[in-house]
Order: C-alpha cells, then structure tokens, then sequence
C-alpha cells in the first residue's frame, strides 16, 4: 500500500482523501502480451481504466495544486491499495483506519462512460447456507431419511422470491451443491448467496429475511445454518455526498461541462471509506470503459479537463462548510 500525507496551511483545516487501486484483474504477462497503445483517443492496455488513470489523475490533480501554490487545508492523503479487485483483504483494515476522521473523499476510480461520476454503490453481504438433513436408502425406507436438496430447493425459490421486496436490494444464489449419489436420500446441501442493496437499512433487512427463512425449513428433519461470509457496507448518497456532487457539479460548469452523477451495484473501495462514516464520491478519473475486459479504454481527450474538475473540487473541497 501507498499511503501519502501533505499537512496544509490550516492547523485544523479540512482533511481530504483521495483514494485508487494499483492492481488489476488481469494475470501476469498481459501488460507484455497487450501493451499500452493510443489509437486516436483512446488509450488500451490492461488496467489502463481501472485503475491507472485515475490514479494518475488523482496524483497530477495534487501535483497541480502544490505547484501553484495551494496550501489552505488542513491535511490530503493520497491512498493506493493493492487489492481491491479480490475484495481488499488485506487492505481493508488500513483504508479504514487512514479513512477515519477525514472530511471528504474522493475516489479515482475513472468516470463512466457517458462522463458519470458515481454518486452511489450498492453495498454486498455473503452468505453460506449448510442445510443439513438425513440420509437414508432412497428405494428401502426414504421414510426415514430427510432430504436436504429439496428443503434446499424451497431455500433457493423464497430467497430468490426477496428481490421483489425491497427497492434497491437484489438476491442472488449463486452456488447450489447437493448430495452424492442418487440412490441416497441427500443429508446436506450448500448455497451460496449475495445480498446487495442501496442502504444500510435495505442490507440489514434482506439479511434478517435470510436468516428467518433459514429458521423455518419446508422439510420436516432438516435445518439450516446461516455463516455471514463477508459485509461490506453501500455507499449511499447521503445529504452529504448530494454536497460534494453539488461542489464537483459547480468545478465542472465552470469548465464547460455537465457532470451527471450514476448509481452502481459495483463495490470498491469506495464503500469502505463510505463505511465509516466518510462522505464520498467516486468516478472522478477521466471517462473510460469496458473494464475487465481485453477492449478496456480510456479516452485520453478527456483527461484535461477531468484532472481540471479534480483539482477545482479538492480545493473547492477544502473550504467547504
């Protein structure tokens, strides 16, 4: 991890974060195989997108700033992680320490493709459900056996049925396991699932209706157990973060440009440092698209006036009420 601090001017000022991710989700030897190239304007090559643009961005925007003199904040921290494209493992637990107590952040993840910030991500719960049942010889005495793939089966129809429940929060089962051999009443089966939503609220609710069916097989014999794999908290678009996209917004007009603001149920990040309390907006690197793909571009005509609006809003940022 990269960590970078500048004290400003300001003995108590604003403390502003900026924070992107070093690592990509290619494999070793791509960058060889598909090198950086620029065809007209638009730049390819692994990473090029997410994330190497925008930190490049975040770190020319600050280089900008301190050259011309701008010292009027309290503190800005420049984050690069390593991990967040396997969920920040190891890194989590620095960005939100490093995060804890700044006014603002900022995340660098590159604009959308229509030029979006993104102004909201969904946040992510995992879940593994282990439905345990009986076996017993399926052709002599099934009577005495409890089947875990069908009370699995009910599992997978009421948890997919949440979807409709809640705006903004979507279930997913995406892992069924079951049994070993067909003659054999199946005595254990798995799910895994992902819960995403908008709030915190909308998370913590489809989680209870998790558990609650859990509590209440449909085969009689059979009970489920609920292990909470992984949380990682929405960042949501609080009255805060409508204020920072209002202050981009204006950095933005100034420059000639109508900046939009996106929602995604893509996590990064962004969510941790949204997690502990920090108001954030991402999407604030130059436009780019397709991602995690070998087409993966970024526009290079728009890194200009993207690293302007970054450092108009970092300074507009620092004297924000």
């Amino acid at each position: 991890m990269v960590v970078a601090r500048r004290t400003g001017s300001v003995p108590g000022g604003r403390r502003i974060l900026l924070a992107g991710h070093m690592d990509t989700v290619f494999e070793d030897g791509t960058a060889a195989a598909r090198p950086f190239r620029i065809d007209g304007t638009l730049a390819h090559g692994p990473g090029v997108s997410d994330d190497k643009g925008g930190l490049l961005a975040g770190i020319t925007a600050l280089e900008v700033l301190l050259r011309a003199g701008w010292e009027e904040f309290g503190e800005v921290v420049l984050l690069a992680t390593p991990d967040e494209e396997i969920g920040s493992p190891a890194s989590r637990p620095v960005t939100e320490a490093v995060a804890a107590g700044t006014d603002h952040a900022l995340a660098l993840e590159c604009a959308r493709e229509n030029g979006d910030l993104v102004v909201e991500r969904k946040g992510v719960a995992d879940f593994e459900l282990t439905v345990t049942g009986r076996a017993a010889h399926a052709g002599i005495e099934p009577e005495r056996g409890a089947n875990a793939a069908l009370a699995a089966a009910h599992l997978v129809v009421g948890l997919q049925a949440l979807n409709d429940r809640w705006e903004g929060v979507t279930v997913n089962v995406g892992v069924v396991r079951a049994g070993t051999r067909a003659n054999i009443i199946c005595p254990e089966a798995e799910l895994r699932i992902e819960v995403r939503a908008t709030s915190t609220d909308g998370l913590h609710r489809a989680a209870e209706a998790v558990r609650s069916l859990a509590r209440h097989p449909a085969v009689p014999g059979t009970t489920t157990s609920v292990q909470q794999l992984d949380l990682c908290l929405p960042m949501e678009y609080t009255p805060a973060a409508r204020s920072m996209y209002a202050v981009a917004r204006t950095a933005a007009a100034e420059l000639g440009l109508d900046l939009g603001g996106a929602s995604t149920g893509g996590v990064g990040d962004a969510n941790l440092i949204a997690g502990v309390g920090v108001p954030t907006l991402d999407g604030l690197g130059p436009v780019g698209g397709a991602d995690h793909s070998p087409e993966e571009w970024l526009d290079v005509s728009t890194v200009p006036t993207r690293i302007a609006v970054l450092a108009a809003t970092i300074a507009a940022l620092a004297h924000a009420a």
